[in-house]
């Protein structure tokens, strides 16, 4: 079934009304058991996880604190009460945080030239923590080193020498990145109903941003201006805004600028909040006539076979499917050199925009209910042709999991299921149950920015 460009209504699936659902004690209780329980089967005697600004995703799972100006580190060890490092700044702060742990001021995580005054050692406070000599330690940072065939290095680590060095003097370390992030059985790819409904929230407020920006994106306004319509409230962000057109537009990942709008500009925009990211792509034009020369043919030959290739990952995508399979779906459309598809077709998706992806050649990874996947297929061409991108997050939920969250949050709900119905009217693609659209523009894909009423279709 061909897609083709035709008239397509999105609606307005409406705002959050009622409270941005929140992760309340009781969840950072279950998930202190269910790191205990990982600590156990890894055979860890301690876990400490580094966070800062950039990186805060496993810390926050853990502890419900959100490092900001500086850096934090989170001590457990099974038998006694986690212990959360933090600078000048963050230690009152941390009062907010959801789970229950003995605070600690450590003023090298402070900005330079901030005090001193309350130095102790680290070693010294780490003891106090729970550390002792011959221990096994996982440290968690962000990331660890792997190879193409998947082998990670526990011998690796991307956090400061000083951390890596003082744990070493209590026992053996390892890079525990995986026991948090690996991309079928990490604590954070599995998320509760409460995560869940806090990811729809966040996909609300962030498809709906991105839908204002496309609808009034014009000629004539500045890159600045026309990111003044994605109209941000002030929820925590999870990357900067990359937004671009004209000339810069090709790399993707640019901040606004002051360049005005032309007509015949290829455009981009993404906006990523905690738990959600959207993006589109396309020209701005009302029709073919307004493309490059050369690329006239821009919705045939790269648009369609590209939808084609989004609908091909919303079909196959699924409880229990491999990684590899959803891959192979996706690629038997957009495989070839032209497309320039060098990323994984698709990802995890959390606080932070990329956790991992089982989603690649021959994986035998399976995906499992509790799962945020963000579709994510990137054709980027290098050609007057530019790219084209839809970009939108969803959940897997079996039917208990479905049950619980209609339940507890029958607003995020109805949304879900007037997406769903959406999806399978305007667009032609049908979710099997288990889906969950978390995105109010769900595979909306108007190629022509300038007449956004027109937009791709399953045939």
């Amino acid at each position: 079934l061909e897609p083709k460009l035709v008239p397509v209504t999105l609606p307005d699936f409406g705002a959050p009304e009622e409270d941005e659902p929140l992760l309340g004690k009781a969840v950072y209780a279950a998930r202190h058991a269910r790191l205990l329980k990982a600590m156990k089967k890894a055979d860890y005697d301690a876990v400490v996880i580094y966070g800062d600004r950039e990186h805060v995703a496993n810390i926050s799972w853990a502890s419900g604190y959100d490092p900001r100006f500086e850096e934090a580190l989170y001590v457990v060890v099974p038998g006694q009460q986690p212990t959360l490092f933090a600078g000048n700044e963050g230690l009152p702060y941390a009062e907010l945080a959801g789970a229950d742990f003995t605070r600690v001021l450590w003023q090298p995580l402070s900005l330079m030239g901030q005090p001193r005054d309350r130095y102790k050692p680290l070693r010294r406070l780490l003891k106090a923590a729970g550390l002792k000599r011959g221990m096994r330690i996982g440290l968690a940072g962000w990331k660890g080193f792997e190879t193409e065939d998947g082998e990670f290095d526990p011998g690796w680590f991307e956090t400061p020498h000083y951390l890596v060095k003082a744990l070493r003097d209590f026992g053996d370390v390892e890079n525990a990145a995986l026991l948090f992030m690996h991309p079928e059985r990490g604590l954070r790819s599995i998320n509760e109903a409460a995560q869940l409904a806090r990811f729809e929230y966040a996909a609300t407020l962030a498809s709906d941003a991105i839908r204002r920006f496309v609808l009034n994106a014009k000629p004539g306004l500045t890159e600045y201006e026309a990111c003044l319509n994605l109209q941000l409230n002030g929820f925590p962000l999870s990357t900067h805004i990359n937004m671009c057109a004209g000339p810069r537009a090709k790399y993707g990942l640019p901040s606004p600028s002051s360049r005005r709008l032309e007509e015949g500009d290829p455009i981009v925009v993404g906006h990523g909040l905690m738990g959600a990211l959207n993006c589109r792509a396309g020209f701005l034009v009302r029709d073919e006539s307004g493309l490059p020369e050369g690329a006239k043919d821009y919705v045939a030959k790269l648009v369609s076979p590209y939808f084609a290739a989004a609908a091909a990952w919303y079909k196959t995508v699924g409880v229990g499917v491999s990684g590899g399979d959803i891959y192979k779906a996706v690629m038997k459309h957009v495989g070839d050199p032209f497309f320039g598809v060098g990323l994984n077709p698709g990802h995890l998706i959390h606080l932070d925009e990329w956790v991992h992806s089982p989603m690649k050649k021959n994986s035998t990874q399976r995906l499992r209910s509790g799962m945020a996947l963000q579709c994510d297929i990137i054709p980027a061409t290098g050609t007057d042709y530019f790219m084209s991108n839809i970009e939108d997050g969803i959940a897997l939920a079996d039917e208990e999991l479905r049950v619980a969250f209609a339940k507890i949050y029958p607003e995020a709900w109805a949304r879900i299921t007037a997406r769903r119905t959406y999806m399978a009217r305007e667009t032609g693609i049908e979710l099997k149950p288990e889906i969950l659209p978390f995105s109010s523009i769900p595979a909306w894909l108007p190629p022509f920015w300038m007449s956004p009423n027109q937009a791709m279709k399953r045939g």
